[in-house]
């Protein structure tokens, strides 16, 4: 049975004030919460156990999804306490609730038209980017891809946006006090950002990606949310 994981713990400071009394995964575009636009997509691909990591207004993600079953799925929550974790805390955190083989990780705060099935069921190494175009807001992008698939750091290529789609191994995690270095990764619970785990990865040759070049929006602001809402609805 296939796993996933949605990141849905962030502030969503730069929606303000939308997202002052609304997480913003649960904010609409096209007549559908962005959050569920994500389970959709995982329904149909036959994923049926889904993890969604929680802090900011955690209460309200049960009250507006339920446990799942309208998907034909089991939903279980993450909450990660009044400060969210960062990615690479929040995937530790939610570790535990996910199955050994790899799971599928999303942002719930992006939208794309991509079909999830393309996404591979077992990655080369310890996980696999979506990569996709850089938009306006992000122009130098994070990492680029070579011809056989892999990430690199570097300027190689050209530099492609990490889309916050992806599949991962669990062993992508192993030893991360090695290089969480902040402050907070030894706080309890521990807060990191993933970044450092995938450059560790990248440096041993063990992150793979490919290039989505369809529709994809970063729902960032509420500008791109009002943009992304008029798109879907015409």
């Amino acid at each position: 049975m296939r796993h996933a994981l949605i990141f849905a713990a962030g502030l969503g400071e730069r929606m303000r004030p939308l997202t002052d009394h609304t997480p913003k995964p649960l904010l609409e575009a096209g007549g559908k919460r962005l959050i569920e636009w994500h389970l959709e997509k995982l329904a149909a691909i036959d994923v049926r156990y889904v993890v969604i990591n929680t802090s900011h207004l955690a209460d309200q993600f049960p009250e507006a999804l339920g446990d799942g079953s309208r998907w034909g799925m089991r939903i279980r929550y993450a909450y990660e306490g009044p400060t969210p974790l960062e990615t690479g805390g929040g995937m530790l955190n939610a570790l535990p609730l996910l199955g050994s083989e790899p799971f599928i990780v999303i942002s719930a705060d992006v939208w794309t038209d991509m079909d999830f099935s393309t996404l591979p069921v077992e990655p080369r190494g310890v996980g696999h980017l979506l990569m996709v175009d850089n938009a306006p807001h992000h122009p130098l992008g994070d990492f680029s891809l070579d011809a056989q698939g892999l990430i690199h750091a570097d300027d190689s290529a050209p530099r492609l946006t990490y889309s916050g789609i992806g599949v991962f191994r669990r062993e992508l995690l192993d030893a991360w006090q090695d290089v969480a270095h902040d402050a907070a990764a030894k706080e309890t619970p521990p807060r990191f950002k993933l970044r450092p785990l995938l450059e560790r990865a990248i440096a041993r040759r063990e992150l793979t990606g490919s290039h989505y070049r369809g529709a994809w929006t970063d729902v960032g602001t509420p500008q791109r949310l009002k943009e992304l809402d008029e798109r879907l609805r015409r």
